[in-house]
C-alpha cells in the first residue's frame, strides 16, 4: 500500500481539510527509528490538519534513551518508546498520560500490546511488535544459519563481514539466549559468559551500528554478509535482493513492542494526541504496516491488509518459533550498572 489509491471518503476527508487549516502552520518534532513511517501519511495528516511532522531519528534504543536523557524529553512532541523504557521515563516525568478521551481510536489497539509492559497503557500506545534475529546474504554465507552462535562465532571468510546492534540489550541478550540463559539473566557467572562470547566475536565485527536500510545498505553492497537485525526490517532489504534472507534462531529470541508517546515537555501535546490518533485510523494502520513490514497491534487494521501479509512468517512468527522467546523486563540498578559496563568494554 505505499502508492495505493486513497479511498473516495478519504479524499473527502483531504479536500475538507484543506479549507479548514489555519492560516499558521504547526509543527511536530517525532523523535523515531530511520524508515519507519510512510512519507505518504504525513503529507497526508498535513493536508488534513495543517500540521507538519518532521522527523528525528535514533539508531537504537541505548541512543535513544541517552538522547531523552540529555535533554530531559524537552525538545520532541512524539517519541517512540522500547516497552522496556516507558516505565522508567514515566517515573522521571518525562511522559504525558494517555487514554481514549484524547486517543479515541485506542479502542481498535489489542489489550495485549496496551498491557505487555509495565505502565505502557498509561503512558503509549503500541506502534508495532516483532522479533530480533539474524539476517544474511545467502550467496556470502556458506551455510544455512539457524542459531545465533553463527553470528557471535562466525567462520573465518566472514571475518570483518559481520555487523551487531549496538544496544547493550540486544547485544548481551543475543549472547545469553546463544549460551542456554534468559535474556534477562542477572546472573554474574551467565553474563561473564556471554561477555566472553562476544569479546571473542569482537575482531570480526565491521560494525556495531544498525545497517541502513536503502540500497546503499552494507548488506547489499557486500560489505556485511551477516548481522543482527529487526524482523521487517528484512523485507525491505528483500525488495533490493532476492539474496537476503531472515531467521529467528532457535535459541529464541527477543519479542518487542515499540510504543507511540506524548512528551511531557512538548508544548503540543494536543497535536501530538491527534497525530497519534490519526495513524491509529484502521485505514491509515494497515497502509502504514504495509509499508514497515512489521506486526499492527491494530486490530481493526489486521481486518484490512492481505492474507500474504498476515500469513507471512517473518513479519507474523508462528507460536512454535517463538516458543523459546521472551521480551525484555526490568532489571534492578545494579544489573544494568553491570550490563552498561560490559557494553562499554566491548564497543568504546
Amino acid at each position: 500500500m505505499r502508492s495505493g489509491k486513497t479511498t473516495w471518503a478519504r479524499c473527502l476527508l483531504l479536500v475538507a481539510a484543506v479549507f479548514a487549516q489555519a492560516a499558521d502552520s504547526k509543527e511536530l518534532v517525532f523523535l523515531s527509528w530511520p524508515d519507519y513511517m510512510d512519507p505518504e501519511l504525513l503529507v497526508e495528516f498535513k493536508q488534513r490538519t495543517g500540521i507538519t511532522v518532521k522527523q528525528s531519528y535514533f539508531d537504537s534504543d541505548t541512543a535513544r534513551g541517552e538522547l531523552l536523557l540529555e535533554t530531559e524529553g524537552k525538545g520532541f512532541d512524539v517519541a517512540l518508546i522500547n516497552g522496556a523504557s516507558i516505565r522508567i521515563l514515566a517515573k522521571r516525568g518525562w511522559l504525558e498520560p494517555l487514554d481514549e478521551s484524547s486517543i479515541p481510536n485506542l479502542k481498535h489497539v489489542d489489550p495485549r500490546w496496551r498491557t505487555a509492559f509495565e505502565k505502557a497503557e498509561d503512558f503509549g500506545v503500541p506502534y508495532f511488535w516483532g522479533t530480533l534475529g539474524i539476517v544474511y546474504r545467502q550467496d556470502m554465507v556458506p551455510f544455512p544459519v539457524i542459531s545465533w552462535m553463527d553470528l557471535l562465532q562466525p567462520v573465518n571468510e566472514l571475518h570483518g563481514k559481520i555487523s551487531m546492534i549496538g544496544d547493550s540489550a540486544d547485544m548481551i541478550g543475543a549472547a545469553l539466549k546463544a549460551l542456554g540463559y534468559s535474556l534477562n539473566s542477572t546472573e554474574p557467572r551467565e553474563l561473564k559468559e556471554a561477555e566472553a562470547l562476544l569479546q571473542a566475536q569482537a575482531p570480526a565485527v565491521e560494525t556495531y551500528r544498525y545497517i541502513s536500510l536503502n540500497e546503499d545498505s552494507a548488506l547489499l553492497t557486500g560489505q556485511v554478509a551477516m548481522s543482527m537485525m529487526y524482523n521487517g526490517d528484512t523485507r525491505m532489504l528483500q525488495d533490493y535482493s532476492d539474496n537476503i534472507a531472515f531467521v529467528l534462531p532457535e535459541e529464541g529470541s527477543n519479542i518487542w513492542t515499540d510504543y507511540l508517546s506524548v512528551l511531557s515537555a512538548s508544548s503540543n501535546k494536543a497535536d501530538a494526541k491527534r497525530f497519534i490518533n490519526f495513524l491509529n485510523e484502521p485505514e491509515i494502520a494497515a497502509q502504514l504496516a504495509q509499508y514497515v513490514h512489521y506486526a499492527t497491534p491494530n486490530q481493526a487494521a489486521e481486518a484490512l491488509l492481505p492474507a500474504s501479509f498476515i500469513e507471512d512468517p517473518v513479519i507474523y512468527p508462528s507460536a512454535e518459533a517463538l516458543e523459546n522467546s521472551e521480551a525484555y523486563q526490568r532489571l534492578p540498578p545494579r544489573a544494568q550498572k553491570n550490563r552498561a559496563a560490559i557494553f562499554s568494554r566491548i564497543v568504546y
